[in-house]
């Protein structure tokens, strides 16, 4: 088990590490730099998601999954080259708008919000009437504000320079969104009893518990 200290450093190594990502994917899809580095740059969180999707995976598709993104590189690379920041506000947009999906879907099929069954995770009494109607509504918030960020950015690529788009695209949008958690935050202090309220590192290990249930289910 890691002590705290040791959990403390690793999480600012991993802060660190997300800070300089983000300004070197700022000047990359701004268009400053060598072509080719601002082009593996911008693979890298595809080459994160394919090891995450192949990890647990058997031999043949883990070889079909690097095999696939290898060739599919291989034959864009030419065309990402000229315009990098396609490559990074495909990202930006995909990223977006599959969390909008995945929240705003939570609330039009059979069972609870996805923020009302993390919070059943974490409270062992039922929730409240009141407690139950906040979840949605945040879920639904989550929602929202993710694909009109989406939106934000699709105005911004198309009719703002590149620069606008990569400062908003790369600088700002985690920054938003902790503004946004922040402002949930506050909110939920006003609206909830104390016993119903949830920090956000208990609500991030109750959704890993919740998911990693789900796929020893499956």
């Amino acid at each position: 088990m890691p002590s705290r200290q040791t959990k403390f450093w690793r999480g600012l190594a991993v802060l660190l590490l997300c800070a300089a990502w983000a300004v070197a994917a700022h000047y990359a899809s701004a268009g400053h730099g060598p072509a080719d580095f601002n082009t593996a740059l911008g693979c890298l969180p595809l080459v994160f998601i394919a090891a995450v999707v192949a990890r647990p995976l058997n031999w043949f598709w883990r070889g079909l999954i690097w095999g696939g993104l290898g060739a599919l590189l291989f034959l864009l690379w030419p065309h990402l080259r000229q315009d990098v920041a396609w490559l990074y506000y495909l990202q930006h947009l995909g990223m977006h708008l599959g969390l909008s999906w995945l929240f705003g879907r939570s609330l039009f099929t059979p069972g609870d919000a996805l923020i009302t069954r993390i919070a059943r995770q974490l409270h062992s009494a039922p929730l409240s009437p009141r407690h139950e109607r906040y979840t949605r509504q945040v879920t639904a918030a989550w929602s929202i504000f993710l694909a009109c960020n989406a939106l934000l950015s699709t105005l911004l690529f198309f009719l703002a320079p590149r620069e606008i788009w990569s400062v908003h695209a790369n600088l700002l949008t985690w920054p938003l969104i902790a503004l946004f958690f922040l402002g949930e935050l506050l909110l939920r202090r006003r609206v909830l009893l104390p016993e119903d309220r949830s920090g956000l590192v208990a609500s991030i290990r109750a959704y890993r518990g919740m998911q990693s249930g789900n796929r020893s289910g499956s």
